[in-house]
């Protein structure tokens, strides 16, 4: 066991102290930023940044609509908690769903313009949380860096670019 071991502690590559403190900063944003900005949200509107996430790639698309299983992507969640969370969304009046009419085995949504009207209205005071929260926290070369970042790091966990703002139904 003692050569097992020795073999797997010069085998892997650490982190040195520098990676160590930024891996743990970047994993503390991740994690607390948008719970910081889910729990401004649901004050505000009793909606979740995700939900907020779901109603902008809408607004963002050709037609307000995508297909739900291009949306699901878009948002990171399975089709059933997306379905729940659009089937919340539709009985505020904000998206609606139906078959998607080139391909039956598809559903669209769409975000209505009373959505649009919500998304709008919620629009400024969410920005102001996310200036407050970060850019107000950077210098404008910082934010640079910042974007070269972060799509370097999304262009490797996944290459399909899926994290883009959808385009097409």
């Amino acid at each position: 066991m003692k050569l097992y071991a020795d073999v797997m502690a010069t085998s892997s590559r650490w982190l040195s102290t520098d990676e160590r403190a930024a891996w743990l900063a970047l994993v503390g944003v991740t994690i607390q930023l948008p719970a910081a900005l889910d729990q401004r949200l649901k004050k505000a509107a009793g909606l979740g940044l995700v939900d907020y996430h779901v109603l902008a790639g809408l607004s963002d698309a050709p037609d307000r609509t995508l297909r739900m299983s291009v949306l699901a992507e878009f948002a990171q969640a399975s089709l059933s908690r997306l379905s729940q969370m659009v089937g919340r969304l539709e009985k505020r009046g904000w998206v609606r769903r139906q078959p998607d009419p080139t391909d039956g085995r598809y559903t669209l949504a769409t975000l209505t313009d009373a959505g649009l009207a919500a998304l709008e209205g919620l629009a400024p005071q969410h920005v102001e949380d996310v200036r407050e929260l970060v850019f107000d926290q950077l210098e404008p070369e910082q934010v640079e860096q910042m974007l070269a970042i972060s799509q370097r790091i999304l262009s490797v966990v996944r290459p399909d670019r899926s994290w883009e703002t959808p385009t097409t139904p």
